[in-house]
């Protein structure tokens, strides 16, 4: 698994700034400060295929969305692969932290959590004095109309037929919400309504399923590049999801997806939820608080988000029972416990999950400021606080304020957060890339998910190591090899006689 965040960008008194600029600036700022030679060298695009669609067609690429052509040089020239095995770059007009592969939930929150700092640590970079400097949130809107992404990717077996992916997904996706939406004051894309409503993400989906992730957002997307063997895998980019800073929401958004997205695999969804409605729903549970949106499903049963997830989790339940006898590993005892509390929670009193949900955190902090001061949901104040809620900064994030009071549950402790900041996952193929950049900077020309190209003094050419299997590169398979190579010359010679499963 990964999760790939867009953060918006802006600089106090110059709404004009442009944000391209800007965010090379930011990716430079943090590049230099720690080095990497991969971000003046550049991205290895080599097996990018951006606009070939899991239902067996490319777009043509003259008729292809800019936003599309992911695998075009970036023209701020700002692309890093940073030694924690994450990669930070320009995507169009924001600057992105994608994470390294993982392999639990917690992972997933720990290496996500470190995008945070890393991002907070350029925002420290470019407050230079006499300068306005650059000002970062982890959101999905600016409220205006504009929306940028949080992705999710999961790697599955390639036999799964992609039409039993879309058919489970759709409702999943459109109900999940409820327990992973980071909250959102206004309603409609540009808020031209006031309100608030559950997700930031749903109002910009407009189709059930398709290529694009910017214009005709669909809530299942079909690209097809699995960054990987690709006769084997199948990388699923999920695009619906919103930038989670509560840990528990976080855990669950990745962990019962895994878990859904198992039982897709395994043939194991016995009862078909498939909706009447999908786009329209996905709204309307948004817009609703309360939770009691009536989800009508193609069969004609009507039910509402809570039920709906309460099915996917009795059938998660039935499986692992069925296939382990109960629970495989503690991340998916926690992460069955932490579902089953929480949709408890949320069909009894949604807002005793302050502690565990971004949206209801949201909602409370906002509705005390609104009863202090007589405001409602129109209040431009309230929009602002919307928006400093995500400030990445320690001091003016008002969620990092209330993180700092102890008023959220944290599951992953600061000190490994800080650790992920330069230190790679050891269980996937992230390692052997982190650790590479970190011991051989200087002869690393460039890399990507599935490749590291090395600039080796003394060969005639530039040295491509593939790296198309996720699971090898660990560091209990090349740990020891990494560290017995003196140079990359060195490592690359091991390599070709055969002394690991690199």
């Amino acid at each position: 698994m990964g999760i790939e965040t867009e953060y918006g960008i802006s600089v106090p008194g110059n709404p004009d700034a442009n944000p391209m600029v800007l965010s090379g600036r930011v990716v430079t700022a943090y590049a230099s400060q720690v080095g990497m030679r991969a971000a003046r060298a550049g991205w290895d695009y080599e097996d990018e295929s951006p606009l070939h669609d899991a239902r067996g067609f490319d777009i043509d690429r003259n008729q292809a969305d800019a936003s599309q052509l992911t695998d075009e040089d970036d023209p701020t020239l700002a692309n890093v692969v940073l030694t924690n095995g994450a990669r930070l770059y320009v995507d169009h007009a924001h600057p992105e932290y994608s994470s390294p592969e993982i392999t639990t939930p917690r992972a997933a929150i720990t290496w996500d959590r470190a995008g945070e700092l890393v991002m907070r640590e350029a925002v420290r970079l470019l407050a230079i004095p006499g300068s306005p400097g650059v000002n970062l949130y982890k959101n999905n809107t600016d409220g205006k109309g504009s929306s940028y992404g949080t992705h999710e990717n999961y790697l599955m077996s390639r036999e799964t037929p992609f039409g039993e992916i879309v058919r489970h997904l759709v409702p999943f996706f459109t109900v999940r919400q409820v327990m992973c939406g980071s909250g959102r004051v206004g309603i409609g894309t540009e808020s031209t309504r006031s309100g608030f409503q559950i997700a930031q993400r749903s109002d910009f989906f407009e189709v059930e399923v398709g290529l694009e992730t910017t214009l005709k957002r669909p809530i299942v997307n079909t690209r097809d590049e699995p960054h990987a063997v690709a006769d084997r895998y199948r990388r699923l980019h999920v695009i619906i999801g919103d930038a989670n800073h509560c840990d528990v929401a976080n855990l669950l958004k990745m962990g019962t997806t895994s878990l859904v997205l198992g039982m897709i695999e395994d043939g194991a969804l016995t009862d078909d939820l498939t909706l009447a409605q999908p786009v329209t729903t996905l709204r309307d549970i948004s817009h609703d608080t309360t939770l009691q949106t009536p989800v009508k499903l193609l069969d004609g049963r009507v039910m509402t988000s809570v039920q709906v997830l309460w099915r996917y989790y009795e059938m998660c339940q039935a499986w692992l029972e069925r296939t382990h006898g109960g629970m495989p590993d503690e991340d998916t005892k926690e992460v069955m416990t932490r579902w089953e509390q929480v949709l408890t929670g949320l069909e009894t009193d949604p807002m005793s999950l302050h502690r565990e949900l971004d949206w209801v955190a949201k909602l409370r902090l906002l509705r005390s400021y609104a009863e202090r001061g007589g405001l409602d949901w129109n209040d431009p104040r309230l929009r602002a606080i919307d928006i400093q809620w995500s400030d990445v900064r320690e001091d003016k994030g008002l969620f990092n304020r209330l993180l700092a009071k102890g008023a959220v549950e944290r599951l992953i402790d600061d000190e490994a957060v800080r650790r992920a900041v330069t230190e790679p996952p050891e269980d996937t193929r992230a390692y052997f890339r982190g650790t590479c950049l970190a011991r051989f900077p200087q002869e690393v020309a460039a890399a990507s998910w599935d490749s590291i190209i090395f600039d080796v003094a003394g060969q005639p050419s530039l040295q491509r190591v593939p790296m198309l299997e996720p699971e090898r590169g660990t560091r209990a398979t090349v740990g020891a090899l990494l560290e017995a190579s003196s140079d990359a010359g060195d490592l690359l010679r091991r390599l070709s006689q055969g002394e690991s499963g690199a």
